[in-house]
């Protein structure tokens, strides 16, 4: 939610450019993905926006290029909860000739107990686990194209996660606000992680809470929740404000030497103290390589 200070205060902005930066964004046919994808492409940026559903992706393509005035702009088939569809992806990006900006945008929200491809609970699956693979099969692309930046979409709901390393795909029980808290909090250790092994490369990374958004994740709230949220509605955000913290960790010059923070109302804000702790992200990263049997030092 915002604070009141930066209800009153100006919004941040930045006439920045992009042209001949290569963006990639999950899950942009929609919401804050979208918006950004359109401020990116208006700033001359090559869009390419991975999608589960082509037919929505396609109407937000045609969206964007008449917003943007960018030809640029395309969309490939991506479904972040099945492996296969991941590796297709990357596999067409990586015959790009650079990427300098890749956004983990996609997300899945307090969803009924459900599982991915490979068998993930379908929040830590998609929200993590998938984009985990995916930077993954892209890092190479990425470093080649240094000065480059890797930009995770958390949530201040990170700071009530925990995660269950013996339980990671809640089998054992399931509480689908504490699943998103998790998988929320898995995206800011992920980064934070992430920052450490790419030290010396030119590649930086930031997590993001974007603000309490108003957007189509809320369809799986329950009544009393819907009517919270309805409640709290003056504070929280359209897309285009909720975008803007991510726009701020891609173009903002003042970010370039920093790296695995993390940043709420285009600022730098705190993490919980589990965001931060070296151990607990260690073991998660270690874990998320031998669920995805994959080796990353």
């Amino acid at each position: 939610m915002q604070s009141l200070k930066n209800l009153f205060s100006a919004p941040w902005s930045s006439t920045a450019k992009l042209d001949g930066k290569t963006v990639v964004i999950t899950g942009a046919n929609t919401g804050i993905g979208k918006e950004t994808a359109l401020d990116l492409a208006k700033r001359g940026a090559k869009i390419i926006m991975g999608c589960r559903d082509m037919e929505k992706a396609e109407a937000a393509v045609k969206e964007i290029i008449e917003g943007s005035a960018n030809q640029n702009v395309s969309c490939l088939k991506l479904d972040l909860s099945d492996s296969k569809s991941i590796r297709e992806f990357a596999e067409a990006i990586n015959k790009e000739p650079k990427l300098d900006i890749l956004i983990n945008n996609a997300g899945v929200m307090v969803c009924p107990y459900g599982k991915t491809a490979d068998g993930f609970e379908m929040q830590i699956g998609v929200n993590h686990f998938g984009h985990f693979l995916l930077t993954y099969l892209l890092i190479d692309l990425i470093k080649k194209s240094a000065p480059a930046r890797i930009i995770t979409v958390s949530s201040m709901a990170h700071s009530w996660g925990s995660i269950n390393l013996e339980d990671i795909n809640s089998e054992k029980s399931y509480d689908k606000s504490k699943a998103y808290a998790q998988s929320k909090l898995a995206n800011v250790l992920f980064s934070h992680t992430l920052a450490k092994k790419l030290e010396g490369t030119g590649v930086t990374t930031y997590s993001l809470h974007p603000g309490v958004v108003q957007t189509d994740l809320w369809r799986h709230l329950n009544g009393p929740q819907q009517f919270v949220m309805k409640m709290v509605s003056p504070f929280t955000k359209n897309s285009v404000q909720g975008a803007q913290t991510t726009i701020y960790c891609a173009v903002e010059p003042s970010l370039e030497n920093q790296t695995g923070g993390y940043y709420s109302d285009s600022a730098p804000a705190k993490c919980s103290a589990s965001g931060k702790n070296d151990d607990l992200a260690q073991k998660l990263w270690e874990l998320s390589c031998r669920l995805l049997s994959i080796t990353w030092e």
